[in-house]
């Protein structure tokens, strides 16, 4: 049968049989991120004013503390296997791989959930800020390319050192404050009201003179429908006038008045010019 210990080793390191009689079990040397080994340096800035910069840093308080509670889990599921599994002084290969599948289950039943939780506390924390956006007509974009930068994570990492370090660590900021509202600093919010109130009458005044817009194009539309109408009537009189006209000349009453008119003209023609032969011989 072959035997195992325990030794100080890392969740890299392969299980190594020994000649010994106690039970082995990995435990794990939990290992912060790469980016967070570097030296500690002045303090970090996110380029963003003291008061969004405290926000941040209350935020990144509440993160620590979650995920300080998640590793003392995971921590506690180590100590109750041990406590409840290695109890005897030596183990086969098939009671170390329960052992072992047994305890990534529930790691990775832990770990899923934070991620999970996360998640959703980040999507909750978006949320509060987009309301209070929303509040003041407003809309934010986001860029998720920026959340896998190597060297803005560097950036907040170095600004989390210099921020919780015990040398650097400074009084906890009060949260009791209220929720999330619109700005409240007295000048600011006067201009903000000032202009949203001035937006809004010239909102009104476009409204009425879009509505005063309106009555006059369907005023013009009506007087153009009317116009149409009489000039239909005019040209169907004027028809009906040319087509009496035309029947009246076709009766034996217009041409006999034509007749004396036609002789009548010659008449006067004649008499014109016997008056100019008299007149020249005088």
């Amino acid at each position: 049968m072959t035997m195992y210990s325990r030794g100080p080793t890392c969740l890299r390191s392969h299980w190594q049989p020994v000649a010994s009689k106690q039970p082995t079990f990995l435990r794990p040397q939990l290992r912060p991120p790469c980016f967070l080994s570097g030296p500690a340096t002045a303090m970090a800035e996110l380029g963003l004013n003291e008061h969004h910069q405290n926000e941040i840093i209350n935020y990144m308080r509440f993160a620590r503390s979650k995920r300080g509670l998640r590793l003392k889990t995971v921590d506690s599921c180590f100590e109750d296997l041990k406590e409840s599994r290695l109890v005897e002084e030596t183990f086969t290969m098939d009671e170390v791989t329960e052992v072992l599948n047994g305890l990534q289950a529930v790691v990775h039943s832990e770990v899923e959930s934070e991620l999970i939780n996360t998640a959703y506390t980040n999507v909750l924390l978006l949320r509060q800020l987009f309301s209070q956006a929303e509040k003041w007509y407003l809309k934010l974009q986001t860029d998720i390319s920026e959340l896998e930068n190597r060297e803005l994570l560097e950036q907040v990492a170095e600004f989390e050192k210099a921020e919780f370090t015990s040398s650097n660590k400074k009084p906890i900021i009060d949260i009791t404050k209220p929720k999330l509202v619109p700005i409240n600093e007295g000048g600011t919010t006067e201009l903000l009201n000032k202009e949203i109130l001035r937006l809004q009458q010239e909102n009104e005044k476009l409204k009425s003179r879009l509505k005063t817009i309106e009555i006059q194009a369907t005023n013009a539309l009506d007087e153009k429908s009317k116009l149409e109408r009489t000039l239909q009537d005019l040209q169907l009189d004027q028809g009906n006038q040319q087509e009496l006209e035309k029947k009246f000349q076709q009766t034996a009453a217009y041409r006999n008045m034509k007749e004396i008119l036609t002789k009548k003209n010659d008449q006067i023609k004649d008499l014109r010019k016997r008056l100019a032969k008299y007149e020249s011989e005088d």
